[in-house]
């Protein structure tokens, strides 16, 4: 006789997440639900994690929080785990949301990753301080901003006792299409706001967060690794507003 699952939903977005995605669903079965919302998908991703156990459906995409809503608001159970594709839970993580939902008075959790990059663990630069909030009940929602979406969250905020891991490229070419969307994202989001880039924006805000993730956060400590990371953190910062600064301005009446 198998043992009870948890009541707990797994809301996984995902597009072209074939090779991850049955690994990831596989490392939470104790879960009671599985859902996996696309979009545009032209590999097997619908396919294959549907084989994995996961109900999928389709949904136009505007942004991560809407998609992670979308799916949200169809979960069955009182609980919601928010999992990207190239995340895995742990026996130590399934133990401590087991924990956490058996704890009265707290409405979401933080949830730790230890996060790889290119084979490696890394441990300082400031991804130590990764802790989104993915584990929250089924009545709260993402804010909708097209990035930095975060569940929109009154009351308190625990911390869970256990991380996922969290392996986000396999090669830097994942980085720099994801950094093409990303900065074009963030930047019509400030556009939007009326922010313009300035020269300060272009020239020190860069140098400002290589040597912030380097010196400050001690990235030098991860060895190579570390210091790509900065080189490709101040990338990330040029290419924002840069995107922002080549944007249109809107004219004056």
């Amino acid at each position: 006789m198998s043992a009870p699952r948890e009541p707990v939903t797994v809301v996984i977005a995902a597009r072209n997440e074939a090779a991850d995605i049955t690994a990831c669903i596989a490392s939470v079965g104790w879960a009671a639900e599985v859902l996996v919302v696309e979009n545009d998908s032209t590999d097997d991703t619908v396919a294959v994690a549907r084989q994995a156990g996961a109900t999928v459906f389709s949904h136009p995409f505007r942004t991560i929080g809407a998609q992670r809503n979308a799916a949200i608001a169809r979960a069955a159970h009182p609980w919601i785990l928010v999992l990207d594709a190239d995340e895995r839970a742990t026996p130590e993580f399934e133990a401590a949301v087991k924990a956490a939902i058996a704890t009265t008075g707290t409405q979401a959790w933080r949830v730790p990753r230890r996060n790889f990059f290119l084979g490696r663990e890394i441990r300082f630069g400031g991804w130590e301080r990764d802790r989104p909030v993915r584990l929250f009940r089924s009545d709260h929602r993402y804010d909708e901003r097209p990035v930095h979406e975060h569940v929109i969250v009154a009351g308190t905020v625990g911390t869970l006792g256990a991380p996922l891991l969290h392996t986000p490229y396999s090669h830097l070419g994942e980085y720099f299409e994801k950094l093409h969307r990303y900065s074009r994202w963030w930047a019509e989001q400030h556009a939007a706001r009326g922010r313009r880039a300035t020269l300060t924006d272009l020239t020190l805000r860069p140098l400002a967060r290589f040597l912030t993730m380097l010196i400050v956060r001690q990235g030098w400590r991860d060895g190579a690794h570390g210091v790509v990371i900065a080189v490709l953190g101040a990338m990330s910062v040029a290419a924002k507003y840069a995107q922002l600064w080549s944007m249109p301005r809107t004219p004056r009446t």
